[in-house]
């Protein structure tokens, strides 16, 4: 075996591995017009630096009406961070501007939309107490879950 091909079966174990350490890190979750998320959790190794978080708006109604989004923040903020985002409006993504207890959130969208983020686990403590919600309106007493960093 020539010392190129052995060079080269490393170099794709190693393009492989990488690929799968980043699919780890990369979480996605549908929400409906029924209030609904898909997933009661979501989950990530500890090992992960930054993880990518998807939401697919399954429903039809607009975001103005129907609007979902994901906030992450501990477990023990989770109703003042839902309470405090009703006030915040639309324009902020019902999330109070610059709130220190929120780790990550989507943008809010409507039925048949998508957003993405990538966000910093650097704040995080692996095995914490974790949730995600929705913070439109009147969905966060719902449409809630825990968040797994182990």
């Amino acid at each position: 075996m020539s010392l190129r091909l052995v060079a080269a079966t490393f170099a794709l174990v190693g393009m492989s591995f990488g690929a799968q350490a980043n699919a780890e890190c990369e979480v996605s979750i549908d929400a409906n017009d029924m209030m609904q998320f898909s997933t009661k959790t979501l989950s990530v190794p500890a090992t992960c630096k930054e993880v990518k978080l998807t939401l697919n708006h399954t429903g039809k109604m607009p975001a103005q009406s129907m609007g979902h989004n994901v906030v992450i923040t501990d477990t023990a903020n989770l109703q003042a961070v839902g309470t405090d985002g009703m006030s915040a409006g639309l324009e902020n993504n019902y999330v109070k501007p610059n709130d220190d207890r929120v780790y990550a959130f989507t943008k809010v969208v409507g039925g048949g939309e998508s957003t993405s983020i990538t966000f910093s686990t650097e704040k995080m403590t692996p095995g914490g107490d974790y949730s995600f919600l929705c913070s439109f309106p009147g969905h966060w007493a719902i449409m809630q879950g825990k968040f797994e960093f182990k």
